[in-house]
């Protein structure tokens, strides 16, 4: 009969350890996304505001004049759309990376470093296809419009019913190629950088030990600092390919980035870093702490 201090060792080598479900870890993920989204949204809401052309704003003079002109709530124009959007987006990215992550795993249980870059690649992937690029094509569009002298959509419902009866379903998926490669980096730098503090975090504690909610909240912080640095420009990108103008100006991508860095300069990519560095550092405090409790309350 094994001992105490046998019984971890024994309990980890005899049986495998408990894999996630789909279910929960969809119902996680969306309950942590919807949560974050609507916390952290005027963030994003000043973010994707300087990252439009025109004349450069500070992150403050943004807030200051939307307060101004349309009140406090001004600062959540478009926020139904992320917020739906989030809690799919995040639904989908845990049970894809559980998917991949068990499908990467040795017989361990564990996944190195680089099989986590790929299991978070494959994650960012699939939400970017089905919640991120017609959630934020909306949110972008509804930001863009808030702030004209005469907008013409109503909020969220009537937006998007305006978008798709004017540009049809592509108007909806405008700058999928940007989105697919941002969130892929995304996801492959932040599920990364969270794994590898995690395992080194919990190879420090005792056998069995759940880590802390803070510590939790730490480590997805940081995980959101490295994201935001490496994958800016790829945001930058995608806020112009989905703005209203963007039909008339770009005609790909490829053509939005060279018009942005021989028109603006290549520090105009990473414009709106500080706000978004603010949501991403939050965001990822927020959703692993998030995710990580509805999970144990699941079971």
């Amino acid at each position: 009969m094994a001992t105490e201090q046998e019984k971890p060792l024994a309990t980890k080598i005899g049986r495998p350890q408990p894999k996630e479900k789909p279910l929960h870890s969809l119902t996680a993920g969306a309950i942590a996304g919807a949560i974050e989204a609507f916390v952290t949204y005027p963030t994003e809401f000043v973010k994707t505001r300087s990252q439009f052309g025109g004349k450069r704003q500070s992150p403050i003079a943004i807030v200051k004049q939307t307060v101004v002109t349309q009140g406090f709530t001004g600062l959540y124009a478009g926020c139904g759309a992320l917020v739906v959007g989030n809690a799919v987006k995040a639904g989908v990215r845990f049970v894809s990376y559980d998917h991949f992550k068990r499908k990467l795993q040795d017989s361990e249980g564990k996944v190195s470093a680089p099989r986590s870059l790929v299991a978070g690649l494959g994650a960012g992937m699939m939400e970017a296809i089905f919640a991120v690029t017609p959630s934020e094509t909306i949110k972008t569009k509804l930001i863009d419009d808030a702030h004209r002298p005469n907008p013409q959509y109503r909020g969220l419902a009537h937006g998007t019913v305006m978008i798709v009866k004017q540009e049809g379903i592509t108007g909806i998926y405008r700058g999928l190629i940007p989105t697919m490669m941002r969130q892929g980096a995304n996801s492959a730098v932040r599920f990364t950088t969270y794994s590898t503090l995690k395992q080194f975090v919990q190879g420090q504690a005792r056998p069995g030990q759940q880590l802390p909610s803070t510590m939790t909240f730490g480590i997805g912080a940081i995980a959101g600092l490295v994201t935001v640095y490496t994958t800016m420009p790829l945001d930058v990108v995608k806020t112009r390919m989905q703005s209203l103008e963007a039909r008339t100006q770009y005609r790909n991508f490829i053509h939005c980035a060279y018009r942005i860095a021989t028109e603006e300069g290549v520090r105009r990519f990473w414009t709106g870093t500080t706000p978004r560095l603010a949501r991403l550092v939050l965001s990822g405090g927020i959703v692993f702490t998030v995710y990580e409790n509805v999970m144990r309350v699941l079971g």
